[in-house]
């Protein structure tokens, strides 16, 4: 265990950090799944940059790299597109 005043401050906010950063994570795994679920196009195409503002969020806070984000994103748009055809 740490034994100095700051390092134990450094465990309490890794400890916060990771709890927030779990949260954040899973809210957007669900959000994914669910707009991977969808079936209209219209529909699909309104929650798309929601979910995208997600992923980017999680990018930028190093949650998810960077690659990853892009990925998802790039997916996620081509599943709505083939939707619209």
């Amino acid at each position: 265990m740490a034994n100095h005043k700051a390092t134990k401050k450094d465990v309490r906010q890794a400890a916060k950090r990771n709890e927030r950063n779990r949260y954040y994570g899973k809210t957007t795994r669900n959000a994914i799944r669910d707009l991977r679920t969808v079936t209209a196009a219209k529909e699909g195409s309104e929650q798309l940059p929601g979910v995208e503002s997600m992923i980017d969020k999680l990018a930028k806070k190093g949650v998810i790299h960077k690659n990853k984000a892009a990925n998802l994103k790039r997916k996620l748009a081509k599943k709505i597109n083939s939707l619209k055809k």
